[in-house]
């Protein structure tokens, strides 16, 4: 039998305010354990809730991002469970009248193709405590800091059919919500986490099977290898005849597996009623049309922009616009060097490259726009060669100054000299008589070597172009 995966999924984007969504308690990530929970985070008794408006802005931003429906009307909720790490015994979220409702996301797939996943709503609510078990004997520690964080959650409908189009949503969301500014997306800290909804059914059967919902997943690769688990094992458990139980699973990345958790809650184990403290969210049309002014250019905008402004290919609009920062970062090199597809191949490149090796972000690159499009102007003019501007790099990566002092403290300038590029070649033919007769013969791969031995003598400075040229005159002639 065939069978098809159906996944949603439910991002947790925490909203990037200087204090909580209820209280004017911090929400600056590392402070020590408790320091950051005042008595509204507490839920200590007569402490009133007071709804932060820029949480509510940028739920706003997000709606309109995804050409959603955005609630004129909505209505916080009391959602009761108890947890150590919930110190009121309920969390207040929004439940039937979300503020950010229907809306859509395009993913790109691999094949090249475009696939339209519905959002179905996204919703304000407080994030939990968190509960610590390192360092601790036969007990946890409950830390608070995070009580009240704001997070806006994101639910996709379940038209995901496999892990790779789940990890292709989660990461356009990813790049959409930092475009945006309204979560700095860093998931080691827990800003951006995902869970994962997960069922088979046989192909072409319409009725969704029973689900799995696989909590707190904080990386892409996680998402990929759980679902992918998941959907195994459910198909396995179908297939020696046993039944998929609805329930909450952990995966386990050191043993790359899920295991259950606990029985999932339907929405009537959670007693949800509207706040009595809080009136209902009314959010104006001035309000939107103000918001909506805000606005950057979308990620999907920019693409189109890039590849028809720039005349870049598909591919390099996609890998320059996945991050506002990284789009920034190119506009700016490509602007100042005045040759697009050349700051395009260096961004994505040696500086990318250069990046992941260091891991560092773009704003802590040792080399700025401004510099790298200094180097790339003396690729430009012929000052360097390619290959000697990856030398040039390297150096400005370290710190030895910008393109300029480098290539002159190195005296690594391209050699131009037509007299001096002939010596160069008539030695190397001269000293490979038998490569010359074999080429002569017919072997014209031999050509390749010819340059080679031309540009070791030049110390890789002579110009590659006007190489090819004498050599091909000498060794044909």
């Amino acid at each position: 039998m065939q069978w098809e995966a159906v996944i949603g999924l439910e991002l947790h984007a925490q909203l990037a305010t200087r204090t909580k969504i209820f209280s004017g308690a911090s929400t600056a990530y590392g402070a020590e354990a408790n320091t950051q929970a005042c008595a509204i985070d507490l839920g200590m008794p007569g402490m009133l809730p007071v709804l932060n408006e820029r949480a509510v802005r940028y739920a706003v931003r997000l709606g309109l991002a995804l050409d959603a429906e955005v609630a004129g009307r909505s209505v916080f909720a009391r959602k009761n469970y108890f947890y150590p790490d919930l110190p009121k015994g309920y969390q207040i979220s929004q439940y039937e009248i979300p503020v950010v409702g229907t809306g859509h996301l395009d993913i790109e797939l691999e094949d090249g193709s475009q696939k339209r996943i519905g959002v179905t709503r996204a919703h304000l609510e407080e994030d939990a405590g968190k509960s610590l078990h390192e360092g601790f004997t036969g007990m946890s520690g409950i830390d608070l800091n995070r009580a009240g964080t704001p997070l806006l959650e994101i639910v996709s409908e379940p038209e995901l059919r496999s892990a790779k189009e789940a990890v292709a949503y989660m990461k356009k969301m990813h790049s959409l919500v930092r475009y945006l500014g309204i979560c700095d997306g860093n998931m080691q800290e827990g800003s951006f986490r995902c869970d994962a909804n997960v069922s088979v059914r046989p192909v072409g059967q319409l009725e969704f099977g029973t689900r799995a919902e696989l909590k707190n997943l904080n990386s892409f690769r996680f998402v990929e290898r759980a679902i992918n688990f998941e959907i195994e094992r459910q198909i396995e458990l179908i297939e020696d005849g046993g039944t998929v139980v609805q329930e909450t699973r952990l995966f386990d990345p050191d043993r790359g597996e899920t295991r259950s958790m606990r029985g999932k809650e339907e929405a009537h184990d959670y007693r949800y009623f509207p706040d009595p403290d809080l009136l209902p969210l009314e959010i104006t049309r001035a309000f939107i049309d103000e918001v909506r002014a805000e606005l950057p250019e979308l990620p999907d905008a920019k693409r189109a922009r890039f590849a028809s402004d720039y005349g870049l290919p598909d591919y390099d609009a996609g890998v320059l616009t996945s991050s506002r920062e990284l789009a920034d970062y190119f506009e700016a090199v490509a602007s100042a060097c005045g040759d697009a597809k050349l700051a395009a191949n260096w961004v994505m490149g040696e500086f990318s490259g250069a990046l992941n090796r260091a891991g560092l972000d773009i704003a802590d690159s040792p080399v700025d726009a401004e510099a790298l499009a200094g180097l790339l102007r003396r690729i430009v003019d012929e000052t360097i060669s390619g290959k000697i501007a990856k030398e040039v790099f390297e150096a400005m990566w370290q710190g030895e100054g910008d393109a300029d002092a480098v290539i002159a403290d190195r005296g690594l300038e391209q050699v131009t000299d037509s007299s001096a590029i002939e010596a160069m070649v008539d030695e190397a033919i001269a000293a490979n008589p038998q490569q010359l007769e074999q080429y002569r013969a017919g072997k014209t791969k031999l050509m390749g070597f010819f340059v080679g031995q031309v540009m070791k003598a030049s110390g890789g400075k002579a110009n590659p172009q006007q190489v090819n040229d004498i050599l091909k005159q000498r060794l044909d002639g």
